[in-house]
């Protein structure tokens, strides 16, 4: 690709830091490729700078916020910059985890059941429907923040508020979702294909913000233990998913295998991180990508819509 490449760091999401980590990964890894790149941080430089800078692509690894959720692709596709990534209708559904579910459910892909929830929902209702434990979580937010195990009544309220907070002044919308007890497993998708999939244990089962990215007590299998049969069909079930959102280019699919053997899909991110700790280069590594190999494969599928 030849131009400048500008690199979609930071921004203002509570997932600015490991943006940041991944943004000074993906820059040196094409300059030392070669390109041209410049780091952009759309919360110290206004976006709509680049219409006069005229970059040849963007590669934005902006996690959650305005850079996952369909604003920034929205703005680029108005200025005609092309941009790795899911365009902004897929950006959006799959920041949005409850519409995720509906439409992967009305595609005939296994989902644990969800519904919103407030403060003023009576518990009771919610473990009539779930059972107990079961999880609450935001409805827009990445890289767990604001997940919760609930697994007893009082447990709820505090989940509730927890899960409600945001940075941007409004509160979050929050759900809660059936616990599905099994083995923690992600596929990354690059373009057309799913990589090697990854089994994820962590303490106590807490694969959390701090553990994601902070710590080194979590252990990863790649590819994960399991029967070709039964890897080959969640492979498929990855990229069925992916294409039902309309996602393109690459993105990340987490699900559990439950223990009885059936799996459901939990989530899709479409700017997975790029730090020492990710999945998706920990994959690229497996099916023999390097991670400069794997930011220009990224690089390579750009495009705007």
């Amino acid at each position: 690709m030849n131009g400048d490449i500008v690199v979609l760091m930071g921004g203002a999401s509570r997932e600015r830091e490991i943006s940041l980590i991944s943004g000074r990964a993906v820059l040196t890894a094409l300059q030392e490729a070669g390109f041209t790149a410049h780091a952009f941080d759309p919360s110290e430089t206004p976006i709509w700078k680049l219409a006069e800078w005229r970059p040849a692509a963007a590669f934005n690894i902006l996690h959650g916020g305005a850079g996952e959720d369909g604003t920034i692709q929205a703005a680029l596709d108005l200025m005609g910059i092309p941009y790795t990534g899911s365009g902004v209708l897929a950006s959006a559904l799959a920041m949005d985890k409850l519409r995720t579910k509906w439409i992967w459910q009305a595609n005939g892909l296994p989902t644990p059941h969800a519904f919103l929830v407030s403060r003023e929902t009576p518990v009771e209702k919610v473990i009539e429907r779930l059972g107990l434990p079961f999880i609450v979580k935001p409805v827009r937010e990445g890289s767990s923040i604001g997940v919760a195990k609930v697994c007893r009544p009082e447990e709820f309220a505090p989940a509730v508020a927890a899960a409600a907070q945001s940075e941007g002044g409004s509160p979050q919308q929050v759900m809660a979702e059936a616990f599905v007890r099994g083995r923690e497993l992600t596929v990354a998708i690059l373009g057309q294909r799913a990589l090697p999939i990854i089994e994820i244990e962590a303490p106590e089962g807490r694969y959390d913000y701090q553990n994601k990215y902070f710590t080194d007590c979590v252990r990863y299998h790649c590819p994960a233990a399991l029967p070709p049969s039964l890897a080959e069909e969640i492979a498929q079930s990855a990229l069925s998913a992916f294409a039902a959102l309309g996602c393109r280019g690459w993105g990340r699919l987490d699900l559990i295998l439950a223990e009885d053997g059936r799996y459901e899909l939990l989530e899709m991110n479409t700017n997975p991180g790029m730090t020492g700790h990710s999945l998706v280069p920990m994959a690229a590594r497996a099916a023999g990508l390097d991670f400069p190999a794997l930011v220009q494969a990224i690089l390579a599928e750009a495009r705007h819509d």
